[in-house]
């Protein structure tokens, strides 16, 4: 019996451990939904399912403990099919995706409205919105750890407001340390 009830404990206890490391996805709607009683920036991964890269950023840096710490306790975190069919209110207005057509559910698909408006042309893009909602940058392609860290401190700092030029961002990279274990 004592066995049994050590099996459960570590049973338990790991799978805390595994949840622990995982970003809390959560829908675009419910996020701006959330931001009305605790404000928070929001962090939305705008992937297709026939995305190799996008496939590889969910690996290597969505994975990656230090990446979903931070990301949990900074930003709500929002996954984003970029050629799905989810209806999205944002700013009051609907946005969705009328020539979905679900027998191309894992190819190339027609781009979903919300998409076309946060100006997404590649795949993965990552969209960062402030504490109101509002649009703050998109971020193209694959990053590791380290790239997205820089970027997720950036944008809750807000230090992007203050970076005004190519050259003080670029000054500001230069001097990034980052902490995020690859």
């Amino acid at each position: 019996m004592k066995k049994i009830i050590l099996t459960f404990i570590a049973f338990v206890f790991f799978s805390i451990s595994i949840k622990a490391q995982e970003i809390n996805w959560i829908s675009l709607n419910k996020a701006l939904e959330l931001q009305k009683e605790n404000p928070k920036k929001i962090m939305i991964d705008i992937y297709t399912n026939w995305c190799g890269p996008c496939k590889l950023l969910d690996k290597k840096t969505f994975k990656n403990k230090d990446v979903a710490a931070y990301v949990n306790e900074h930003y709500y975190a929002v996954k984003f099919n970029g050629e799905g069919n989810e209806a999205i209110n944002y700013k009051d207005t609907n946005f969705g995706n009328p020539n979905y057509d679900a027998s191309k559910a894992n190819s190339r698909n027609s781009a979903h409205e919300f998409a076309d408006y946060m100006g997404v042309n590649a795949y993965p893009t990552i969209a960062f919105l402030n504490e109101t909602g509002d649009f703050i940058a998109p971020i193209r392609g694959f990053h590791n750890p380290q790239q997205l860290e820089f970027f997720l401190k950036l944008f809750v700092t807000n230090k992007h407001i203050e970076l005004k030029t190519k050259e003080t961002l670029g000054a500001y990279y230069k001097a990034f340390e980052p902490k995020f274990k690859g």
